[in-house]
């Protein structure tokens, strides 16, 4: 008789307005097993959200050449419009099937990380995209300072120990269009999103409930996040992974595609890519490293060191 098949783990969801004690090992243990976290009661106002989906609906239904006139070509997809089939991950043969526009943080004129940041990209229609997107990026900030004040209080650290390195952090808000799949593409084996890992600290994502989003399990099992309306899913990135010497693991993803009737809908999706500030050096935090895990990044590396490696082999930047 064959052993029965392993159930199917899948991610706990957690409240965010519960109390901090039991929500710091709540939050790591998830991040431990998974790399990934479903958490409800972020605080950002559901009315922001709806406004925001309906503007990256009508930002992605204009005509290609309109949208392309907000492409900044060798900009490495930093700021604006980011055409179709551009992005490819780490490895993969062919590109990933979604366009993207990216908006980043406002700096004060003069500020020396202007060098790193390129000031944003605000198209002319459609009406009112600058202030809903500033006002997104801002509440995407401040619930990702939460989540890792109370990763830093898991971590042995002060709670306030990456508020200096995110204060005025590379943060970037992707609005995310993967149109109806062709069959062509498909079936050259072109996918949503490949399988990849984020580049950054921690990723807060609002959209996974349409079906597409999976994570890899430590045993190489894929399973769906399916998170309750509203709710974001939240992953560790390379950043935090390096950091922490893999005690928070980043997690291998993708977005597959729809079968049946849903492969003539689009899909869309908005992750915060939450970043430390360029000037960061990323160092091993001492209390991550033990004989048993010994420390795996001697060398220190500055964060928009690291991120430009990255964006060069994800073919956002050429070099």
């Amino acid at each position: 008789m064959s052993p029965e098949t392993p159930a199917m783990p899948s991610l706990p969801v957690i409240s965010l307005a519960q109390e901090e004690s039991a929500l710091s090992p709540l939050l790591a243990d998830s991040f431990g097993r998974y790399g990934f976290a479903m958490v409800t009661d972020h605080g950002i106002d559901p009315a922001l959200i709806a406004r925001g989906w309906d503007l990256t609906a009508q930002l992605f239904a204009l005509p290609d050449a309109e949208k392309r006139r907000w492409h900044r070509a060798g900009g490495g997809g930093a700021r604006g419009y980011t055409p179709f089939g551009t992005e490819i991950a780490k490895g993969a043969a062919v590109h990933d099937l979604k366009e993207f526009w990216h908006v980043g943080r406002d700096l004060a004129p003069g500020d020396p990380l202007a060098a790193t940041m390129p000031p944003n990209v605000w198209p002319d229609r459609p009406e009112g995209f600058s202030a809903t997107f500033r006002a997104l990026y801002a509440a995407f900030d401040a619930v990702g300072a939460r989540v890792l004040a109370q990763l830093a209080v898991a971590l042995g650290l002060p709670a306030q120990w990456f508020d200096a390195g995110i204060a005025e952090g590379n943060s970037v808000l992707r609005l995310l269009h993967y149109p109806p799949v062709a069959g062509a593409a498909a079936a050259a084996g072109a996918i949503r999103a490949a399988a990849h890992e984020d580049i950054n600290l921690i990723t807060l994502l609002l959209g996974a409930e349409e079906a597409g989003l999976e994570l890899l399990t430590r045993d190489g099992r894929w399973i769906e996040v399916t998170p309750p309306p509203g709710a974001l899913v939240i992953n560790i990135g390379d950043m935090l992974q390096r950091l922490t010497n893999h005690v928070l693991p980043s997690t291998t993803h993708r977005v597959r595609n729809p079968a049946g009737a849903r492969a003539g809908h689009s899909r869309y999706s908005m992750p915060f890519f939450l970043h430390l500030r360029s000037d960061f050096v990323i160092r091993t935090l001492p209390g991550c490293v033990s004989a048993d895990n010994p420390d795996r990044y001697p060398e220190s590396i500055t964060a928009d060191v690291y991120l430009q490696q990255r964006l060069r082999e994800i073919g956002l930047i050429g070099g």
